[in-house]
Protein backbone atom coordinates (compact mmCIF):
# COMPACT_ATOMS: atom_id res chain seq x y z
CA UNK A 1 0.00 0.00 0.00
CA UNK A 2 1.16 3.45 -0.84
CA UNK A 3 1.52 5.85 2.29
CA UNK A 4 4.11 8.64 1.10
CA UNK A 5 5.30 10.37 -2.19
CA UNK A 6 8.29 12.57 -2.52
CA UNK A 7 7.91 15.22 -5.57
CA UNK A 8 11.34 16.78 -6.39
CA UNK A 9 10.16 20.37 -7.99
CA UNK A 10 8.18 22.78 -6.57
CA UNK A 11 7.37 23.79 -10.27
CA UNK A 12 3.76 23.69 -12.02
CA UNK A 13 4.78 19.83 -12.52
CA UNK A 14 5.36 19.37 -9.07
CA UNK A 15 2.85 21.63 -7.33
CA UNK A 16 -0.14 20.38 -9.92
CA UNK A 17 0.75 16.82 -8.81
CA UNK A 18 1.01 17.31 -5.27
CA UNK A 19 -2.59 18.52 -5.59
CA UNK A 20 -3.40 15.54 -7.18
CA UNK A 21 -2.46 13.54 -4.98
CA UNK A 22 -2.58 14.90 -1.54
CA UNK A 23 -5.71 13.85 -0.09
CA UNK A 24 -4.68 10.11 -0.65
CA UNK A 25 -1.39 9.91 0.16
CA UNK A 26 1.26 11.73 2.81
CA UNK A 27 3.16 14.07 0.04
CA UNK A 28 6.07 16.66 0.59
CA UNK A 29 7.61 18.65 -1.80
CA UNK A 30 11.09 18.89 -1.88
CA UNK A 31 12.17 22.66 -3.43
CA UNK A 32 16.20 23.60 -4.37
CA UNK A 33 14.65 27.50 -4.27
CA UNK A 34 13.33 29.74 -1.25
CA UNK A 35 10.05 30.14 -3.11
CA UNK A 36 7.89 28.23 -5.89
CA UNK A 37 7.32 28.31 -9.33
CA UNK A 38 10.45 27.35 -11.42
CA UNK A 39 10.44 28.52 -14.86
CA UNK A 40 7.11 30.42 -13.50
CA UNK A 41 8.15 32.02 -11.08
CA UNK A 42 7.94 36.25 -10.83
CA UNK A 43 9.44 39.00 -8.67
CA UNK A 44 9.00 42.74 -8.05
CA UNK A 45 11.69 44.77 -9.68
CA UNK A 46 10.73 48.72 -8.59
CA UNK A 47 7.41 48.27 -8.27
CA UNK A 48 7.57 46.10 -11.77
CA UNK A 49 6.71 42.21 -12.26
CA UNK A 50 9.00 40.69 -13.53
CA UNK A 51 8.34 37.20 -15.19
CA UNK A 52 11.92 36.08 -14.78
CA UNK A 53 11.34 33.30 -17.66
CA UNK A 54 8.90 34.38 -20.23
CA UNK A 55 4.88 35.48 -19.97
CA UNK A 56 3.05 32.69 -18.86
CA UNK A 57 -0.86 33.01 -19.17
CA UNK A 58 -3.62 30.39 -18.82
CA UNK A 59 -5.79 28.41 -21.28
CA UNK A 60 -6.29 25.28 -22.40
CA UNK A 61 -8.27 22.79 -25.05
CA UNK A 62 -8.69 20.21 -22.14
CA UNK A 63 -11.69 20.41 -20.16
CA UNK A 64 -10.33 18.37 -17.45
CA UNK A 65 -7.23 20.80 -17.24
CA UNK A 66 -10.03 23.94 -16.71
CA UNK A 67 -12.32 22.34 -14.49
CA UNK A 68 -9.24 21.28 -12.34
CA UNK A 69 -7.78 24.67 -12.87
CA UNK A 70 -10.96 26.66 -12.01
CA UNK A 71 -11.37 24.75 -8.34
CA UNK A 72 -8.14 26.67 -6.82
CA UNK A 73 -9.08 29.89 -7.92
CA UNK A 74 -12.14 32.82 -8.99
CA UNK A 75 -12.35 32.96 -12.36
CA UNK A 76 -14.27 36.49 -12.36
CA UNK A 77 -12.61 37.77 -9.49
CA UNK A 78 -9.02 36.92 -9.78
CA UNK A 79 -8.24 36.91 -13.38
CA UNK A 80 -9.00 38.81 -16.39
CA UNK A 81 -10.03 37.01 -19.63
CA UNK A 82 -7.93 38.56 -22.38
CA UNK A 83 -7.88 38.37 -26.31
CA UNK A 84 -4.12 38.09 -28.08
CA UNK A 85 -3.16 40.77 -29.44
CA UNK A 86 0.61 39.90 -31.26
CA UNK A 87 2.35 41.73 -34.51
CA UNK A 88 5.34 40.92 -36.17
CA UNK A 89 7.62 43.88 -35.98
CA UNK A 90 9.10 43.36 -40.04
CA UNK A 91 12.52 44.58 -40.17
CA UNK A 92 11.69 47.23 -42.48
CA UNK A 93 9.44 48.37 -39.14
CA UNK A 94 5.97 47.56 -41.00
CA UNK A 95 4.05 45.89 -37.85
CA UNK A 96 1.90 42.75 -39.21
CA UNK A 97 -0.73 41.67 -37.32
CA UNK A 98 -0.26 37.54 -36.26
CA UNK A 99 -0.41 35.15 -37.24
CA UNK A 100 1.09 36.65 -40.14
CA UNK A 101 -0.13 34.24 -42.98
CA UNK A 102 -3.49 35.36 -42.32
CA UNK A 103 -2.51 39.17 -43.26
CA UNK A 104 -1.33 39.40 -46.67
CA UNK A 105 -3.14 42.53 -46.86
CA UNK A 106 -0.66 44.15 -44.95
CA UNK A 107 2.05 43.17 -46.95
CA UNK A 108 4.10 45.72 -49.34
CA UNK A 109 3.40 45.00 -52.72
CA UNK A 110 6.61 43.34 -53.94
CA UNK A 111 5.97 40.69 -50.69
CA UNK A 112 2.52 40.72 -51.48
CA UNK A 113 3.04 39.30 -55.24
CA UNK A 114 5.22 36.63 -53.75
CA UNK A 115 3.31 35.30 -51.56
CA UNK A 116 0.23 34.91 -54.27
CA UNK A 117 3.11 32.62 -56.31
CA UNK A 118 3.87 30.69 -53.27
CA UNK A 119 0.02 30.34 -53.16
CA UNK A 120 -0.55 29.00 -56.72
CA UNK A 121 3.08 26.46 -55.81
CA UNK A 122 1.67 25.28 -52.14
CA UNK A 123 -1.36 24.22 -54.12
CA UNK A 124 0.40 21.88 -56.07
CA UNK A 125 2.81 20.52 -53.80
CA UNK A 126 0.13 20.19 -50.92
CA UNK A 127 0.97 16.60 -50.90
CA UNK A 128 4.75 16.76 -50.01
CA UNK A 129 5.42 15.74 -46.37
CA UNK A 130 8.06 17.60 -43.90
CA UNK A 131 10.78 15.72 -42.64
CA UNK A 132 12.24 18.85 -40.11
CA UNK A 133 11.32 21.70 -39.55
CA UNK A 134 12.34 23.86 -42.57
CA UNK A 135 10.43 22.07 -44.42
CA UNK A 136 7.29 21.92 -42.35
CA UNK A 137 8.01 26.24 -42.95
CA UNK A 138 8.32 26.28 -46.15
CA UNK A 139 5.53 23.86 -47.45
CA UNK A 140 2.98 24.95 -45.22
CA UNK A 141 3.54 28.63 -45.69
CA UNK A 142 5.82 29.65 -48.97
CA UNK A 143 8.74 30.59 -49.42
CA UNK A 144 8.06 34.36 -49.36
CA UNK A 145 6.92 34.06 -45.43
CA UNK A 146 9.70 31.99 -44.70
CA UNK A 147 12.79 33.99 -46.02
CA UNK A 148 10.76 37.23 -44.59
CA UNK A 149 10.13 35.75 -40.80
CA UNK A 150 10.14 32.30 -39.94
CA UNK A 151 13.38 31.71 -41.20
CA UNK A 152 14.93 34.87 -39.51
CA UNK A 153 12.73 34.64 -36.53
CA UNK A 154 13.21 30.93 -35.43
CA UNK A 155 17.43 30.59 -36.24
CA UNK A 156 17.25 33.44 -33.47
CA UNK A 157 15.33 31.06 -31.18
CA UNK A 158 16.79 27.88 -32.12
CA UNK A 159 20.48 29.07 -33.08
CA UNK A 160 20.54 26.46 -35.65
CA UNK A 161 20.13 25.30 -39.14
CA UNK A 162 16.09 24.43 -39.11
CA UNK A 163 16.52 21.18 -41.39
CA UNK A 164 18.26 20.20 -37.93
CA UNK A 165 15.34 20.52 -35.88
CA UNK A 166 13.03 17.57 -35.59
CA UNK A 167 9.08 18.09 -36.04
CA UNK A 168 8.11 16.12 -32.60
CA UNK A 169 7.92 19.82 -30.31
CA UNK A 170 5.44 21.54 -32.96
CA UNK A 171 1.96 19.74 -31.78
CA UNK A 172 0.27 22.20 -30.43
CA UNK A 173 2.24 24.90 -29.96
CA UNK A 174 1.80 26.78 -33.43
CA UNK A 175 -1.17 27.43 -35.81
CA UNK A 176 -1.62 24.92 -38.11
CA UNK A 177 -3.95 26.10 -40.85
CA UNK A 178 -4.43 24.64 -44.43
CA UNK A 179 -4.15 26.01 -47.72
CA UNK A 180 -7.78 26.84 -48.16
CA UNK A 181 -7.88 28.34 -44.23
CA UNK A 182 -4.93 31.12 -45.35
CA UNK A 183 -7.07 31.48 -48.69
CA UNK A 184 -10.17 32.10 -46.81
CA UNK A 185 -8.97 34.00 -43.92
CA UNK A 186 -7.05 36.68 -46.08
CA UNK A 187 -10.31 37.24 -48.39
CA UNK A 188 -12.45 37.95 -45.20
CA UNK A 189 -10.05 39.35 -43.00
CA UNK A 190 -10.64 36.90 -40.48
CA UNK A 191 -8.77 36.69 -37.44
CA UNK A 192 -7.26 33.03 -36.20
CA UNK A 193 -8.55 32.16 -33.27
CA UNK A 194 -7.90 28.39 -32.55
CA UNK A 195 -4.64 28.59 -31.60
CA UNK A 196 -3.70 28.29 -28.23
CA UNK A 197 -3.64 30.98 -26.27
CA UNK A 198 -5.01 33.19 -28.86
CA UNK A 199 -7.48 33.68 -25.63
CA UNK A 200 -6.27 33.22 -21.97
CA UNK A 201 -6.70 34.02 -18.51
CA UNK A 202 -4.32 35.93 -15.94
CA UNK A 203 -3.90 37.06 -12.79
CA UNK A 204 -5.25 40.85 -11.68
CA UNK A 205 -2.20 40.69 -9.66
CA UNK A 206 1.00 38.52 -9.22
CA UNK A 207 0.83 36.97 -12.23
CA UNK A 208 1.66 33.66 -12.44
CA UNK A 209 3.59 33.74 -9.12
CA UNK A 210 -0.16 34.22 -8.06
CA UNK A 211 -1.09 30.53 -9.73
CA UNK A 212 2.18 28.86 -7.90
CA UNK A 213 2.12 30.50 -4.63
CA UNK A 214 -1.99 29.62 -4.45
CA UNK A 215 -1.17 25.77 -5.82
CA UNK A 216 0.84 25.57 -2.27
CA UNK A 217 -1.75 25.36 0.06
CA UNK A 218 -2.04 22.47 1.85
CA UNK A 219 0.94 21.21 0.14
CA UNK A 220 4.24 20.16 2.39
CA UNK A 221 7.20 21.92 1.19
CA UNK A 222 10.72 22.11 2.41
CA UNK A 223 12.24 24.76 0.51
CA UNK A 224 16.15 25.37 0.01
CA UNK A 225 16.49 21.59 -0.08
CA UNK A 226 18.45 20.17 -3.48
CA UNK A 227 18.15 16.67 -3.58
CA UNK A 228 21.35 14.52 -5.24
CA UNK A 229 21.44 11.84 -3.94
CA UNK A 230 18.94 9.63 -2.91
CA UNK A 231 19.05 6.06 -2.01
CA UNK A 232 16.18 2.39 -1.52
CA UNK A 233 15.73 0.51 1.51
CA UNK A 234 14.57 -2.69 -0.24
CA UNK A 235 11.03 -1.21 -2.11
CA UNK A 236 11.23 1.85 -0.47
CA UNK A 237 12.93 5.29 -1.22
CA UNK A 238 15.10 7.19 1.24
CA UNK A 239 15.14 11.13 0.86
CA UNK A 240 17.13 13.12 3.86
CA UNK A 241 16.63 10.12 5.89
CA UNK A 242 12.92 9.93 5.46
CA UNK A 243 11.07 6.89 3.44
CA UNK A 244 8.72 7.01 1.01
CA UNK A 245 7.10 4.38 -1.05
CA UNK A 246 7.38 6.61 -4.56
CA UNK A 247 8.80 9.32 -5.64
CA UNK A 248 7.71 12.01 -8.72
CA UNK A 249 10.64 13.48 -10.20
CA UNK A 250 10.40 17.16 -11.56
CA UNK A 251 14.05 18.35 -11.95
CA UNK A 252 16.18 17.83 -14.59
CA UNK A 253 16.90 14.35 -16.72
CA UNK A 254 20.46 15.22 -16.53
CA UNK A 255 20.65 15.00 -12.85
CA UNK A 256 19.08 10.96 -12.99
CA UNK A 257 22.49 9.37 -14.16
CA UNK A 258 24.26 10.76 -10.56
CA UNK A 259 20.89 10.27 -8.62
CA UNK A 260 20.29 6.67 -9.76
CA UNK A 261 23.20 5.01 -11.38
CA UNK A 262 24.13 3.11 -8.02
CA UNK A 263 20.78 1.99 -7.60
CA UNK A 264 18.95 1.08 -11.22
CA UNK A 265 20.56 -0.11 -14.20
CA UNK A 266 20.32 2.82 -15.98
CA UNK A 267 23.93 2.86 -17.87
CA UNK A 268 22.89 2.60 -21.23
CA UNK A 269 20.89 5.85 -20.99
CA UNK A 270 23.81 7.54 -19.49
CA UNK A 271 25.48 9.00 -22.80
CA UNK A 272 22.26 9.86 -24.77
CA UNK A 273 20.88 11.75 -21.15
CA UNK A 274 24.42 13.79 -21.65
CA UNK A 275 23.82 14.09 -25.22
CA UNK A 276 20.44 16.32 -24.54
CA UNK A 277 20.70 19.48 -25.91
CA UNK A 278 19.34 22.85 -24.74
CA UNK A 279 18.69 26.43 -24.54
CA UNK A 280 18.41 29.09 -21.94
CA UNK A 281 16.92 32.25 -22.08
CA UNK A 282 18.21 36.17 -20.70
CA UNK A 283 14.99 37.57 -19.84
CA UNK A 284 15.06 41.23 -19.78
CA UNK A 285 12.56 43.73 -17.89
CA UNK A 286 12.32 47.03 -19.34
CA UNK A 287 9.79 49.66 -19.75
CA UNK A 288 8.77 50.07 -23.93
CA UNK A 289 5.98 52.35 -25.09
CA UNK A 290 3.06 51.94 -24.25
CA UNK A 291 0.65 49.85 -26.98
CA UNK A 292 -2.02 47.93 -27.21
CA UNK A 293 -0.23 44.75 -27.85
CA UNK A 294 0.74 41.35 -25.44
CA UNK A 295 3.76 39.55 -27.75
CA UNK A 296 5.55 41.44 -30.48
CA UNK A 297 7.69 39.07 -32.46
CA UNK A 298 11.34 40.37 -34.43
CA UNK A 299 12.87 38.33 -37.13
CA UNK A 300 15.38 41.25 -37.20
CA UNK A 301 18.63 40.11 -37.65
CA UNK A 302 20.08 43.26 -36.94
CA UNK A 303 19.38 42.33 -32.84
CA UNK A 304 19.59 39.08 -31.28
CA UNK A 305 16.35 38.75 -29.41
CA UNK A 306 13.10 37.27 -31.11
CA UNK A 307 10.50 38.65 -28.79
CA UNK A 308 8.66 41.77 -26.37
CA UNK A 309 6.36 40.16 -24.21
CA UNK A 310 4.13 43.11 -23.18
CA UNK A 311 3.25 41.91 -19.72
CA UNK A 312 2.35 44.95 -18.61
CA UNK A 313 -0.63 44.90 -20.71
CA UNK A 314 -1.74 41.33 -19.38
CA UNK A 315 -2.52 43.23 -16.07
CA UNK A 316 -2.33 47.14 -14.89
CA UNK A 317 -0.80 45.86 -11.25
CA UNK A 318 2.16 44.93 -13.18
CA UNK A 319 3.57 48.29 -14.03
CA UNK A 320 4.44 51.44 -11.72
CA UNK A 321 5.21 54.95 -12.52
CA UNK A 322 2.32 54.69 -14.99
CA UNK A 323 4.82 53.10 -17.69
CA UNK A 324 3.91 50.39 -19.33
CA UNK A 325 6.85 47.04 -18.52
CA UNK A 326 7.68 44.01 -21.28
CA UNK A 327 9.84 41.32 -21.11
CA UNK A 328 12.40 41.35 -24.10
CA UNK A 329 14.13 37.56 -24.72
CA UNK A 330 17.44 36.58 -25.94
CA UNK A 331 18.17 33.20 -26.45
CA UNK A 332 21.10 31.79 -24.31
CA UNK A 333 23.17 34.11 -21.85
CA UNK A 334 24.30 37.89 -23.38
CA UNK A 335 26.33 40.33 -21.56
CA UNK A 336 24.81 43.16 -20.01
CA UNK A 337 26.78 45.11 -22.76
CA UNK A 338 25.20 43.33 -25.46
CA UNK A 339 22.03 44.24 -23.58
CA UNK A 340 22.27 47.69 -23.44
CA UNK A 341 23.58 47.36 -27.81
CA UNK A 342 20.67 45.49 -28.54
CA UNK A 343 17.96 47.17 -26.73
CA UNK A 344 19.68 50.43 -29.00
CA UNK A 345 18.33 48.56 -32.43
CA UNK A 346 14.46 47.08 -30.66
CA UNK A 347 11.54 48.82 -31.63
CA UNK A 348 9.47 50.21 -28.95
CA UNK A 349 12.29 52.13 -27.28
CA UNK A 350 12.56 49.66 -24.43
CA UNK A 351 14.52 51.13 -20.97
CA UNK A 352 16.59 48.89 -19.18
CA UNK A 353 15.56 47.50 -15.17
CA UNK A 354 16.80 44.19 -15.01
CA UNK A 355 17.78 40.97 -16.72
CA UNK A 356 18.37 37.19 -15.66
CA UNK A 357 19.96 34.65 -17.29
CA UNK A 358 18.32 30.68 -17.05
CA UNK A 359 20.75 27.85 -18.14
CA UNK A 360 17.43 25.65 -18.81
CA UNK A 361 14.51 26.80 -20.82
CA UNK A 362 13.81 25.04 -23.77
CA UNK A 363 14.94 21.63 -24.15
CA UNK A 364 15.64 20.52 -27.66
CA UNK A 365 14.66 17.00 -29.07
CA UNK A 366 16.34 14.88 -31.57
CA UNK A 367 14.23 12.08 -33.76
CA UNK A 368 15.24 9.79 -30.67
CA UNK A 369 14.44 11.79 -27.71
CA UNK A 370 11.30 10.47 -27.22
CA UNK A 371 11.88 6.78 -27.46
CA UNK A 372 14.86 7.32 -25.40
CA UNK A 373 12.68 8.81 -22.00
CA UNK A 374 9.72 6.27 -22.90
CA UNK A 375 12.28 3.63 -22.50
CA UNK A 376 14.26 4.79 -19.30
CA UNK A 377 10.04 5.11 -17.79
CA UNK A 378 9.89 2.08 -18.75
CA UNK A 379 12.81 0.71 -16.05
CA UNK A 380 11.77 3.79 -13.43
CA UNK A 381 8.50 3.36 -13.11
CA UNK A 382 8.05 -0.08 -11.72
CA UNK A 383 10.51 0.86 -9.35
CA UNK A 384 8.11 3.59 -8.14
CA UNK A 385 10.26 6.43 -9.72
CA UNK A 386 8.58 8.87 -12.12
CA UNK A 387 9.96 11.75 -14.47
CA UNK A 388 7.63 14.58 -14.69
CA UNK A 389 7.60 18.19 -16.51
CA UNK A 390 9.78 19.99 -18.97
CA UNK A 391 12.96 19.00 -18.36
CA UNK A 392 12.21 15.79 -16.63
CA UNK A 393 10.54 14.41 -19.50
CA UNK A 394 12.71 16.89 -21.82
CA UNK A 395 9.18 17.91 -23.59
CA UNK A 396 8.66 21.64 -24.20
CA UNK A 397 5.40 22.11 -21.57
CA UNK A 398 3.53 25.19 -21.22
CA UNK A 399 2.08 25.74 -18.56
CA UNK A 400 -1.14 23.83 -19.26
CA UNK A 401 0.33 20.87 -20.44
CA UNK A 402 2.27 20.95 -17.58
CA UNK A 403 -0.69 20.64 -15.85
CA UNK A 404 -2.44 17.97 -18.15
CA UNK A 405 0.43 15.67 -17.80
CA UNK A 406 0.36 15.97 -14.07
CA UNK A 407 -3.12 14.80 -13.72
CA UNK A 408 -2.68 12.30 -16.25
CA UNK A 409 -0.17 10.44 -14.33
CA UNK A 410 -1.90 10.96 -10.85
CA UNK A 411 -5.25 9.22 -12.23
CA UNK A 412 -3.45 6.65 -14.09
CA UNK A 413 -3.86 3.22 -12.15
CA UNK A 414 -0.32 3.81 -10.66
CA UNK A 415 -1.48 6.15 -8.33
Amino acid sequence: MVNKIAIIGGGISGLSSAQCLKNKYQVKVFEKDSKPGGLIKCSRINGNLYHMVGGHVFNSKRKDVLNWFWNFFDKEKEFTKAERNSIVSMTDGKLIPYPIENHAYYYNNEMMKSFISDLIIMAKTRNKEPKNFEEFLRYRFGETLYHEYFEPYNEKIWRRNLRNIPLTWLEGKLPMPTLEEILYNNFKHIEEKTFVHSSFYYPKIGGSQFIVDRLTDGIDIIYNTTIENISKNKDKWVINDEIFDKVIFCGNIKQIPKMLSNIIDIQSFIKPIDRLEYHGTTTVLCNIEKNPYSWIYMPSREHKSHRIICTGNFAASNNANNKLSGTIEFTDSISEKEIMDNLKKIPFSPQYITHQYTKYTYPIQELSTRRMVSELKKILEPNGFFLLGRFAEWEYYNMDAAIGTAIDLCNSKIF
